[in-house]
């Protein structure tokens, strides 16, 4: 049998590892943190959640639901970590970050069939003929392997900008001001709801169209090829300080430059496109009666809870990247937060992927290199939930092929398959990164969508097509399962 390795230790990079070796497989896991560190990473942690700490809904029938749900049955370790570390979050799955990490280093370190190595990867012999590769170095894979990468693919890599929301001390949040509520009342009302009347509401607009922003770096530079300049030449290791000291853009250029995640704008760009436009986004409203008023707020902002101790809440959709003092500014502006404590200021970071439709199989191979699996955002998914899916999809295959035994792709109908599809059969001039979504799964017939009005009901059939076609499809492909026994 040959051996597996997986380059990456964020969440498709350890899932994977944990699908193979719980599969018989011997497999090595390679992270370069701490040896070489990013400019988004806090520590060398496994699985360490960068931007929000939320896996998306948990309702019934809804898309997110339904790729958790696949996952779950076909035994995430992640999602097992995930649901063993959560925190209050309404309808949603949100984690302690901490506790998270410290789960799935758990279940990586007491693994007798997985060797862990700290070292940076800079060249994925394609000529290994012992070895399936599984890369899973993210959005923020060094410039090295990224060069690396683009001589093995002869293609030109994408890339767009993500950002990180942020961290406030819930002890400095005024809670005579805010109040708890979840949307529509869904789940359990966790969220803090910072609310807003009109005057704050523009008041707050007023800053942050003034408010300084943190200048583009070189290796973040979008050349005309559409490389990012860091792929192609060292990119220089940025301290806490100089970052918080940029400089700032002082004109719309620079934002016309960037190529945002519709998905995860900053602020300062949704709020560019209209006054009202962040009313209609992080700061809906909508749902969220205030006890006090019996009415909806003008504008709210919603806080999440970070950790199991309830001492830290995040501010839900407020990545941005602003100069930390002018965040500070600004983000006091918020009623309930006049004096609040920051733990972490959001921030901006490149996040790269490749052109999967030109370069990968439905089973995440390299078309023209099938030893090399590609696997978490750097295929092309988007979302922490999407990145440990395809880590759970490519560690299945590749045991499969350490076998000899040519994988089937998960099927079209189920959430997974469907993303796998998308990433894979994308038209090739507009592709772009995509979370799971209903408009990725087919469709039901024509005659059944006449016949079936509510949106809800189709939802509910498309849920249970996808999970009776899972459960076939890991009935019949799946490699045996081998059993392990791991300290908990």
């Amino acid at each position: 049998m040959k051996k597996i390795h997986v380059i990456g230790g964020g969440l498709a990079g350890p899932e994977a590892a944990l699908q193979a070796a719980s599969l018989g497989c011997q497999v090595i896991l390679s992270e370069m943190r701490p040896i070489r560190s990013t400019e988004a990473h806090q520590t060398a942690d496994f699985a360490e959640l960068v931007c929000s700490n939320s896996l998306k809904s948990e309702s019934e029938n809804t898309a997110p639901w339904l790729l958790k749900q696949e996952m779950r049955r076909a035994g995430s370790f992640l999602l097992k970590a995930a649901d063993a570390s959560s925190v209050p979050a309404g309808h949603a799955l949100a984690v302690d970050r901490e506790i998270f990490s410290q789960h799935v280093a758990a279940l990586i370190t007491q693994h007798p069939n997985i060797e862990v190595r700290r070292v940076e990867i800079t060249d994925l012999n394609e000529h290994d003929t012992n070895t399936i590769t599984i890369l899973a170095s993210g959005p923020l894979t060094s410039s090295p392997l990224a060069a690396e990468l683009q001589r093995l693919t002869g293609a030109e890599h994408l890339a767009f900008y993500d950002s990180i929301s942020p961290i406030v001390d819930a002890s400095t949040i005024d809670m005579d001001k805010v109040y708890y509520a979840a949307r529509w009342d869904k789940g359990t009302a966790d969220y803090i709801n910072c609310p807003f009347t009109k005057e704050e509401y523009e008041a707050f607009i007023d800053a942050l169209a003034t408010a300084e922003r943190i200048e583009q770096k070189a290796w973040e530079a979008l050349p005309a090829s559409g490389v990012p300049t860091s792929e192609l030449s060292s990119r220089p290791e940025r301290s806490e300080v100089e970052r918080s000291a940029s400089p700032a853009a002082h004109n719309s250029s620079a934002s016309a430059q960037l190529q945002y995640f519709e998905g995860c704008l900053p602020i300062e760009e949704t709020a560019r496109r209209g006054r009202d436009t962040l009313r209609f986004g992080p700061m809906k409203p909508a749902g969220l009666t205030n006890p006090k008023t019996g009415r909806w707020p003008y504008a709210a902002v919603q806080l999440r809870q970070e950790n199991l101790r309830a001492d830290s809440y995040n501010l839900v959709g407020f990545q941005n990247s602003l100069k930390f003092g002018e965040q500070a500014r600004v983000l006091r502006l918020i009623p309930g937060l006049e004096h609040a404590t920051f733990l972490r200021f959001g921030q901006i970071h490149r996040n790269t992927y490749i052109h999967a439709p030109s370069l990968l199989t439905e089973t995440l191979q390299l078309r023209a290199h099938p030893g090399i699996l590609i696997a978490g955002q750097l295929s092309g998914v988007e979302g922490y939930t999407e990145s440990i899916a395809s880590g759970l999809l490519a560690g299945r295959y590749a045991a499969s092929l350490a076998r000899g035994i040519e994988p089937t792709p998960a099927p079209r109908l189920t959430a997974n398959g469907s993303l796998s599809h998308y990433i894979t059969h994308a038209e090739h001039k507009k592709f772009q990164p995509a979370n799971i979504t209903f408009d990725l799964l087919l469709p039901l017939e024509d005659e059944l969508r006449k016949q079936i009005r509510d949106k809800k009901e189709r939802h509910r059939i498309q849920c249970d097509r996808a999970l009776a076609a899972w459960d076939e499809w890991l009935a019949k492909y799946s490699p045996k399962t081998v059993q392990v026994a791991i300290v908990s």
